[in-house]
């Protein structure tokens, strides 16, 4: 476990997410990013002796931290806790002979604690080592992206994952640099970055090294392919009127929460100029949030970190649901 492991966790939208959620006091839900039991104890604190929360995360502080939370709060309710990446829930629901639940919230966000904690390699602010795994048991780790990746790799990490019109510039200061002396620490990435970026760019409202850290970040743990991953898979464990709600940080996060549900509400593939579908794909359900919510003012000046923060809620059709074991 790595040092300083309290977790100071501050839910984002905690109160909009308890609302969408729909909490029946017997019902059974699954947090999918525990982090340090922020929407899992709210979730908790609105089930009966009947209601089940199921909380997964693949840090194991973040595991230690909810544990902890469990032994001091008094609850009525089952509270699992299981480590497991949240592209697994299949296998995590299997394995419990659950074939549906009430609701799932998924937040998508790196958790306070991986942040401020200096020796998991997340902030670019601070100087640990170039870590950045949310599980901290897995071989790849941010040291290994630049160590070994090829200037080309890096720029494509720079350029999808964080949207970086320096990529090129970026990657080619990283690959020079390691060729002279190795990088070995946050704060020596973040130079070499900063270094490498034009004078306008360091003008930005945010730190020149936020899109980097952030790409690397999301090499390192597959965030892109776990989402993909859970947003094929959560709905169909939904119960009829069951919700999905989801809180990205990222445009290209979002954009993958938005076709999904748009996708699961309208999924005729028919061309338009069709008078009768043929395809006989049938909704899921349908979009509760057409827009996505946001942080209030209050929130967002409290804390920082909901700024870039977007919920969007999908709910189960009755019509269409079925045991699926």
């Amino acid at each position: 476990m790595s040092q300083g492991s309290d977790f100071s966790h501050l839910p984002v939208l905690f109160s909009e997410c308890m609302e969408m959620l729909r909490i029946r006091p017997e019902g059974t839900y699954i947090d999918c990013t525990a982090g340090g039991g922020g929407h899992s104890s709210g979730i908790l604190d609105r089930l009966n002796v009947h209601g089940r929360l199921i909380s997964l995360d693949k840090d194991d502080d973040a595991l230690s931290a909810c544990e902890r939370v469990r032994s001091e709060r008094r609850s009525n309710a089952r509270w699992d806790l299981v480590k497991a990446d949240f592209s697994d829930i299949e296998n995590v629901l299997t394995d419990m002979n659950i074939d549906g639940v009430d609701g799932i919230l998924a937040d998508l966000g790196v958790s306070s604690h991986q942040l401020d904690v200096p020796d998991r390699g997340f902030s670019y602010t601070g100087d640990g080592p170039l870590d950045m795994r949310m599980d901290q048991t897995q071989k790849v780790s941010a040291q290994t992206i630049i160590d070994r990746y090829t200037e080309e790799e890096i720029v494509h990490i720079l350029r999808v994952f964080g949207e970086e019109r320096y990529a090129g510039r970026i990657a080619s200061a990283i690959v020079n640099s390691r060729k002279t002396k190795p990088v070995r620490t946050t704060g020596e990435l973040s130079e070499i970055i900063m270094r490498a970026m034009p004078a306008k760019a360091k003008k930005e409202d945010q730190h020149p090294a936020r899109r980097s850290f952030q790409a690397i970040r999301m090499e390192v743990n597959h965030e892109l392919a776990s989402i993909e991953k859970l947003l094929e898979v959560a709905p169909r464990f939904l119960l009829p009127q069951g919700r999905l709600a989801v809180i990205s940080f990222h445009s290209l996060e979002d954009r993958l929460v938005k076709d999904r549900f748009r996708s699961l509400e309208a999924p005729c593939t028919c061309p338009r100029d069709f008078p009768v579908c043929t395809c006989n794909r049938v909704a899921m359900g349908k979009n509760i949030t057409r827009k996505p919510i946001e942080a209030t003012e209050e929130e967002a000046r409290s804390n920082k970190r909901s700024r870039s923060a977007k919920l969007r809620v999908f709910e189960r059709n009755c019509e269409v649901w079925k045991p699926l074991l």
